[in-house]
């Protein structure tokens, strides 16, 4: 099956350890999930200055590297910006002079934006497409995203495992899909000093961690999608975005009547709003319902609801910002459209504070329309791309 190109390609042991609890009390088990049509890629390239990706210049690359050697892990390592920088360098090492070219690029603010939610290959992105890498190569690469996030269950590099597999499934109706079709990129020089970013991503996923001088300044934008929802291989099932989706469900649950009126949005919204290329573009409004409004029972569900997002950066950055979080709450408004069981085409729901910026969307799939899409965008007002560039 797919899934063992994924679970070759960075990580077959996550699988099996996947939360299987979670899986089961998610209402849309079954459904589909967050890949943009392949027809509908950007046109245009990004403002890269990297030379031409070695094999990547097709955005229908089957994308699959069964090969790569299992791993011994089974999620993020926890490790510090040393070691992040120290697997970046081993990485750096197993490339020859044309690859380490495309890896090591300027980090412009054309670069760093240089993502998107569409299976449009290098058409989009920046980097070195994980499908034209050696075993050794794919090892290096995986240890790389292991050092740099989150260590918790079906949350962090297991989260991205997970996203990769539904690539493969969705890659067996598609050739435009497959784990094999993401790209890494390191925006500057590895360092304990200096700026530099950790770039990844393909059409469900968007990793973006900036460093600065040996600490994260910035672990967003953050988009992570999944379709299928949910998928069951060997007799375990998957769903990479349950948690995301059950913690704001049960926010919504948490209100009454009169709170969710006032939470609900005028207008409907069937996609996320600062999707790619939808650069510090928040609203300049707040709306919906004011989280100060809430008991502080609801307030915990809010920053609950927050938790999964928060949770793709390493641990020590995680806890930190989503201190930051809990400390703005009073400040944070929620919104839905949709209906609030988030089990329907056009159901949306956003957490919007001072630093906070969730969207989470449901829609029809793209490869089988008859099943769902999540597509979920986490960002921060003031340390995207690490507070980096300033955008109108």
């Amino acid at each position: 099956m797919a899934l063992a190109a994924a679970t070759t390609l960075l990580g077959g042991a996550l699988y099996a350890n996947a939360n299987a609890a979670s899986v089961e009390t998610d209402p849309s088990t079954g459904a589909s999930a967050s890949a943009s049509a392949p027809d509908s890629a950007s046109p245009s390239t990004p403002g890269s200055t990297s030379p031409t990706n070695p094999g990547s210049t097709s955005s229908s690359h089957p994308s699959t590297s069964a090969s790569a050697p299992e791993p011994t892990g089974t999620a993020g390592t926890g490790s510090s910006v040393s070691d992040v920088v120290d697997a970046a360098n081993a990485f750096l090492d197993t490339l020859d002079d044309d690859q380490q070219a495309a890896v090591l690029l300027d980090f412009t603010q054309a670069n760093a934006t240089a993502w998107s939610n569409e299976a449009c290959g290098a058409t989009c992105r920046v980097g070195i497409e994980l499908s034209t890498l050696s075993d050794k190569q794919l090892t290096a690469a995986k240890a790389v995203l292991e050092a740099a996030t989150g260590t918790g269950t079906d949350s962090g590099y297991d989260q991205i495992s997970q996203i990769l597999a539904a690539d493969d499934v969705l890659g067996e109706t598609d050739s435009s899909y497959g784990s094999g079709n993401y790209y890494l990129a390191f925006l500057g020089t590895p360092s304990t000093s200096g700026t530099w970013q950790l770039h990844f991503g393909g059409d469900q996923l968007a990793l973006n961690i900036t460093y600065k001088d040996g600490e994260v300044v910035g672990s967003t934008p953050y988009f992570a999608g999944v379709e299928p929802t949910s998928w069951t291989d060997d007799g375990t099932t998957y769903a990479p975005l349950a948690g995301m989706h059950d913690g704001v469900e049960a926010m919504l649950e948490g209100l009454s009547d009169d709170e969710l009126s006032e939470a609900e949005l005028s207008d409907s919204t069937t996609d996320v709003v600062l999707g790619p290329d939808e650069d510090g573009d928040f609203p300049d409004t707040k709306e919906g319902l004011a989280v100060s409004e809430l008991t502080d029972d609801q307030q915990q569900l809010v920053l609950d609801a927050i938790t999964p997002w928060v949770e793709a950066a390493d641990d020590t950055t995680a806890a930190s910002t989503l201190s930051t979080y809990k400390s703005e709450l009073d400040d944070t408004y929620i919104s839905y459209s949709g209906t609030t069981a988030l089990d329907t085409a056009g159901d949306y729901v956003r957490i919007d504070g001072p630093g906070v910026w969730i969207e989470f969307s449901v829609k029809d799939g793209v490869v089988d329309t008859s099943r769902l899409n999540y597509s979920t965008v986490y960002r921060d007002h003031d340390t995207d791309y690490g507070g980096e560039f300033s955008f109108s």
